[in-house]
């Protein structure tokens, strides 16, 4: 058995280790000493205020968005109330088991639930809410208002939903709502600096006057204030309170009201007449001082799917339809006017005397420019007319032969000035300005002079010339009020909950074309008159190409035109238009104002593949011609209808099917 003999020298070499331990743990006493003071004693105050507000969560309440009211103080848009069912990811324990816990009782699959979380995540940060579905049914409410208590990160919050009660009827032109997006996020607050403040999880205005009046319509958030556990869920027995002082909520504050230049009865006429004949297209009816009365681009689509969360198929549907709905082709898409842009041309052609009212001019079934032919609508011709005549007939020939006389930079003065190939400034974004060319505009756009052959196409609405709907009624309306240019608007009013009025819109007159110009241009009266005549014919007259759409009482003067979406050959060129593949279809046109002597509405309507003006969009235009009498007019209808004792029974026109009407 050994024994232990104790050696203090060995002992001794451990001292100067045990220095150095003692040392550290000193030290770190201190420094624990030190921190623990530091957070007692100096920051104390600050950190309990933090605690004491790490117990309090607090939740927007989202301000109502301003109604729009139509002119008559009907509702075009509104709100409903709604419950939203929302997930804060800072407090999930489990995704895969809250989505398969949250998932059924939505009608949602657990991946789309996991996939909608974590796509928020990427793009919004880790703690942005998310919205996983917009207005809960009843059942939805109550089977997730049980399980909230047992499922942290889960909320039912009340909300509310924006509600188009018009549907597809006016879409494009009153928008869509949706959650802001990441990108969106600094350039919209950039955009409304100084005014509004927007953050993660806001619902904004995407498109139409949605997102042109956010500043007037959207209101100030509120905020309410509830105490929490430490899984985020509401302690539902006690006030929300900070050194137990009760916490007021924020009330949210209503957004302003949009009394807009609309007409609901107006605009659901068109609605109806454009869903009736099935027509793919855009129109638009205006007051003569640019109060906007209609506004219709098919197809279209509900926005109250955005409203409510729309589903990827059907976003699916909506971007791959080739008639592309989302599109407001009142203003966005441009094509060529074809013979609507006669009456245009005519006003040169009489101001700068190269013809008079009394001119005539043998406009035959072909015409050769150079050895190239260049066809009329009609085989034959029409032999030798007036300016009144070519309009009502539509003849070809008649404004092949002014567009030689004129030249484009002589049509581009007159014409430009009454807003072909300029943007009207309406209360909407993405607004496009068509073309109106001249020989400047192709070289410094293709480099090359411009062909005196291109006088041709020009002069009826082909070629180089893009228009849309809304610049077409301004510029016909220029001629129905004899050279009043006008700034068309929708908005009359902002007026606040107290309907007192914030800002409101008034008719302007941009330019008097009877008055000279800054390129010297200057219309007359008479010269005004001479174009309404032949216009007067068009839908009045013994041949004229719209005259089957006539209303009791009201005559109207307009153009219709018949635009080639491609060139035919010329054994093509006369054949039967509806043989054809639809997207080879020639589109039809028809503008018109009445009453013709002093008009007091303008109306534009494009019937895209319709083939012909006359019968694929003239029907849509007396349509609400008739519906706006029968409103304002009753007794001009009702005079009408008296004085039509034997009804005429007018013969079937001939089918064009080239470019004229």
């Amino acid at each position: 058995m050994s024994t232990y003999v104790s050696n203090p020298d060995e002992a001794k070499e451990y001292h100067s280790r045990y220095k150095i331990f003692y040392i550290m743990i000193s030290i770190a006493i201190a420094l624990f000493s030190a921190r623990l003071w530091y957070l007692q004693i100096i920051s104390g105050n600050q950190l309990r205020a933090f605690s004491e507000k790490n117990r309090i969560k607090q939740n927007k309440i989202t301000a109502p968005r301003g109604l729009m009211l139509d002119r008559d103080g009907q509702v075009l848009v509104e709100n409903l109330p709604g419950f939203e069912a929302i997930l804060s990811p800072q407090y999930i324990e489990n995704l895969e088991v809250l989505a398969k816990t949250v998932g059924p009782v939505l009608s949602m699959e657990p991946e789309k639930v996991i996939q909608k979380v974590q796509r928020s995540r990427r793009q919004n940060g880790p703690f942005a809410q998310i919205r996983i579905k917009e207005n809960l049914n009843r059942e939805e409410v109550f089977r997730l208002k049980r399980m909230r208590l047992d499922t942290p990160g889960l909320e039912i919050r009340e909300s509310i939903i924006r509600y188009y009660p018009l549907k597809e009827n006016g879409a494009q032109l009153f928008g869509y709502v949706g959650e802001i997006s990441k990108r969106q996020l600094p350039i919209l607050n950039e955009l409304y600096k100084g005014d509004l403040t927007f953050e993660q999880g806001d619902i904004i205005g995407k498109s139409g006057l949605e997102e042109t009046l956010e500043k007037n319509i959207r209101g100030a958030d509120g905020v309410s204030f509830i105490q929490v556990d430490a899984h985020g869920r509401e302690a539902v027995t006690q006030t929300p309170n900070i050194y137990g002082q009760e916490i007021k909520d924020l009330i949210p504050i209503h957004g302003n009201n949009a009394i807009l230049t609309i007409d609901r009865d107006i605009q659901q006429a068109a609605y109806k007449s454009f869903k009736d004949l099935e027509r793919i297209g855009a129109v638009v009816a205006m007051k003569t001082n640019g109060e906007i009365l209609a506004w219709v681009s098919a197809p279209s689509f509900d926005p109250n799917e955005f409203s409510t969360g729309i589903s990827s198929s059907t976003w699916s549907r909506l971007i791959n339809d080739p008639y592309k709905p989302l599109r407001n082709k009142v203003i966005q898409d441009h094509n060529s006017p074809g013979s609507i842009f006669k009456p245009l041309v005519a006003v040169p052609a009489l101001q700068e005397k190269v013809i008079t009212p009394n001119t005539v001019v043998n406009a035959p079934g072909v015409f050769y420019f150079g050895r190239r032919p260049y066809h009329d609508h009609a085989r034959g011709g029409h032999g030798n007319i007036t300016v009144y005549e070519a309009l009502e007939r539509s003849s070809n020939v008649f404004f092949y032969k002014m567009g030689i006389a004129l030249g484009v930079d002589k049509m581009y003065d007159y014409i430009s000035l009454m807003g072909i190939g300029q943007k009207t400034g309406i209360e909407l974004n993405r607004e496009v300005s068509g073309t109106m060319p001249n020989s400047a505009w192709k070289k410094a756009t293709m480099g090359e002079d411009w062909q005196p052959g291109e006088n041709l196409s020009t002069a009826i609405g082909q070629g180089f010339v893009n228009v849309t709907p809304l610049s077409m009624a301004i510029a016909y309306n220029t001629i129905g009020t004899e050279g009043k240019v006008v700034k068309p608007f929708l908005v009359k009013k902002i007026i606040d909950q107290d309907g007192k009025v914030l800002k409101e819109s008034f008719p302007q007159v941009i330019r008097d074309l009877q008055e000279t110009q800054s390129n010297g241009v200057k219309i007359s009266a008479s010269t005004f008159k001479v174009v309404k005549e032949g216009m007067r014919r068009v839908a009045n007259g013994e041949r004229g190409t719209a005259r089957r759409w006539q209303v009791p009482g009201v005559q109207m003067a307009g153009k219709t035109g018949t635009a080639q979406v491609m060139s035919f050959s010329a054994d093509q060129i006369y054949a039967k238009c509806e043989n054809r593949p639809m997207h080879m279809r020639h589109h039809g046109w028809y503008v018109a104002f009445a009453p013709a002597d002093k008009p007091v509405i303008t109306i534009a309507a494009l019937a895209e593949h319709a083939c012909h003006g006359s019968s694929g969009a003239a029907p849509i235009v007396r349509d609400i011609v008739e519906a706006y009498f029968r409103k304002y007019h009753p007794e001009v209808i009702e005079a009408g209808l008296k004085a039509k004792k034997v009804q005429k029974v007018v013969p079937p026109l001939a089918e064009e099917s080239t470019e004229g009407d």
